[in-house]
C-alpha cells in the first residue's frame, strides 16, 4: 500500500468507460479501436470465463481470504491481459489491518497476495482477475501485486522469513507466465508511473530479493 491513501483506478468505470470509447470509436469512424476494446471485455459474456471454484488458490499453501470485489475486476487473465509484470509492496501497517482494509468495499484498493513476516501467504484475489493495487490500470492490468507485511522506515520488518517466502512466491508467478527474473518485470510500487506511492521503501534490499527469486525459479516446486 505504500501511503494510508487507497489507490485510485479508472478501471474501477468500465462499462461507462466502454461506453465513451464506443462513442469516440464510432463517431471517428474506427473500427479498430472497438473491436480491441470488446475484446477486452469479452470476459463479461456468459460461458466464455475459465471455471471458478470457491476458495480455491493459485498458490499451493497460501489461504484464501476473499477481498472485497468493489477492490478488483473479474477477468480471465492471461486470455484477455497478458501478465508480465510483479508488483511488490509494504502494507504500512499489520498483516490484519491490510486483511481488513482489502475486505473493506470502502477502500477500494487490494492486491493479489499478502505475505506476514513469518512467511505465511494469504491470497485475496485470484490471478485471473484484475486487483486495483498499482493507481495505474495499465500496470493493474498486466501484473500480479504482493503486500508485505510492515512498514517502509522499518527495516527490523522486512524478515528473512518474509523475503524467503515472497520470493519463492514470484517465482512460482514467474513460471506460471513465463516472467524474465529481472527488475523490468519485477519492480516496486514506487516505480509504477503516476504512482504517489513510496514503497518497497528503501531497506528493501532488492539485491537480496532477487537473489532468491532466482534461486527458488531454478528449484523444483
Amino acid at each position: 500500500m505504500g501511503q494510508r491513501k487507497a489507490s485510485k483506478d479508472g478501471d474501477r468505470k468500465v462499462g461507462r468507460r466502454a461506453l465513451l470509447i464506443g462513442g469516440t470509436v464510432a463517431a471517428a469512424g474506427s473500427a479498430v479501436l472497438a473491436r480491441d476494446e470488446l475484446a477486452r471485455l469479452w470476459w463479461r459474456t456468459p460461458g466464455v470465463e475459465k471455471p471458478r471454484v470457491e476458495g480455491a488458490v493459485d498458490y499451493t499453501g497460501a489461504r484464501w481470504v476473499a477481498a472485497s470485489d468493489a477492490n478488483w475486476r473479474r477477468a480471465d487473465r492471461p486470455d484477455d491481459f497478458g501478465i508480465d509484470m510483479v508488483i511488490v509492496h509494504v502494507t504500512q501497517g499489520s498483516f490484519d489491518s491490510a486483511v481488513k482494509a482489502f475486505r473493506d468495499p470502502g477502500h477500494k484498493a487490494a492486491t493479489h497476495y499478502i505475505v506476514r513476516q513469518d512467511g505465511h501467504v494469504t491470497q485475496m484475489i485470484r490471478e485471473l482477475d484484475v486487483a486495483y493495487h498499482a493507481g495505474n490500470r495499465d500496470y493493474n492490468e498486466r501484473s500480479v501485486g504482493i503486500e508485505h507485511e510492515g512498514f517502509v522506515d522499518r527495516p527490523q520488518d522486512l524478515t528473512d522469513e518474509m523475503y524467503e517466502a515472497s520470493a519463492r512466491l514470484t517465482a512460482r508467478i514467474c513460471a506460471r507466465y513465463d516472467i524474465p527474473v529481472d527488475r523490468e518485470h519485477i519492480i516496486g510500487h514506487v516505480e509504477v508511473p503516476g504512482t504517489d506511492h513510496t514503497d518497497p521503501g528503501p531497506h528493501w534490499d532488492w539485491d537480496k530479493y532477487m537473489r532468491l527469486v532466482r534461486r527458488a525459479r531454478t528449484t523444483p516446486a
